[in-house]
């Protein structure tokens, strides 16, 4: 990857937290060694998730056909930092085990108690439809979460 990629994501949210918001997030592939890393931001915290899990499919494919069926995810954990990675991580496994390159995500982030939670959606296209490259895993390596003026901003290294 030697140009860096700059992509839009359209970053609905399934439960209306977030309505009325015409928010776009936004990421960037950046080279990282034998790694690569997703940097994003956005107005929200479901719309940053989203925005990281669109530069992992970015990542991984090219060039996406407008097939395949939406699927729900639902991780909980006890930090923002592990919902972003147990999220992350959730999208390479449905990748993995259901053999789908998920696409065109959306998010909603809440706390609920003493944990996060986030409820989550992808396309799953299927992985026979597109050549795929192998991102084998998100490490916690640079992780990054921040609030900012602006909104949110992530930095995500995935092991390729």
């Amino acid at each position: 990857m030697s140009d860096e990629l700059d992509r839009t994501l359209d970053a609905d949210d399934p439960s209306g937290a977030d309505a009325g918001s015409d928010a776009r997030g936004q990421f960037e592939l950046r080279e990282h060694t034998a790694d690569v890393a997703v940097a994003a931001t956005a107005d929200s915290l479901g719309e940053v998730f989203a925005a990281v899990a669109e530069g992992l499919t970015a990542a991984m494919c090219d060039s996406v056909p407008d097939t395949g069926d939406r699927f729900t995810v639902r991780v909980r954990a006890e930090s923002l930092e592990a919902l972003l990675f147990d999220y992350l991580d959730e999208c390479i496994y449905e990748r993995d085990v259901r053999g789908v390159l998920p696409v065109d995500h959306r998010a909603t982030v809440w706390r609920e108690g003493a944990e996060w939670a986030v409820e989550a959606s992808a396309r799953g296209v299927p992985l026979s439809a597109v050549t795929a490259r192998d991102v084998k895993a998100v490490t916690y390596s640079e992780m990054d979460l921040a609030e900012t003026e602006d909104g949110w901003r992530a930095y995500v290294v995935f092991d390729v």
